[in-house]
């Protein structure tokens, strides 16, 4: 059976909700999806921060539920949003179809994000 739009939207919000709470349990219970905010976007899970000894500096999270990867679309996407929330690192969670533990799903980022992660500082 076709996934239809409702469907598909369906399990992109159960995505979200499943790896924002883990995040929230593992690391800081105020992260949390965020609502929807059209052209001003600033991703799909708030709250989620460096280090302070890294300076703190906003993580946007992009969640993506789909069964083809599009990691060049999802990242230009993922990088407006950090644009837009004034973040340090945009990362995506994707979905890993048939590994249902939200600790097991996949992240995917830039070498620059990565730098931003282990260093605080995002290259210029």
């Amino acid at each position: 059976m076709a996934r239809s739009r409702r469907s598909a939207r369906a399990a992109g919000t159960r995505f979200e909700r499943i790896v924002a709470d883990y995040l929230a349990a593992s690391i800081d219970d105020r992260i949390d999806r965020r609502p929807r905010s059209g052209a001003r976007d600033r991703g799909d899970i708030g709250g989620v921060r460096l280090s302070p000894a890294l300076g703190g500096g906003r993580v946007v999270i992009e969640c993506k539920d789909t069964v083809r990867a599009d990691l060049a679309g999802w990242m230009r996407e993922a990088e407006v949003e950090r644009g837009n929330d004034d973040a340090e690192v945009a990362l995506i969670a994707h979905k890993r179809h048939g590994v249902g533990g939200p600790g097991q799903q996949w992240i995917t980022c830039t070498v620059d994000d990565l730098i931003a992660l282990v260093t605080g500082r995002r290259p210029r």
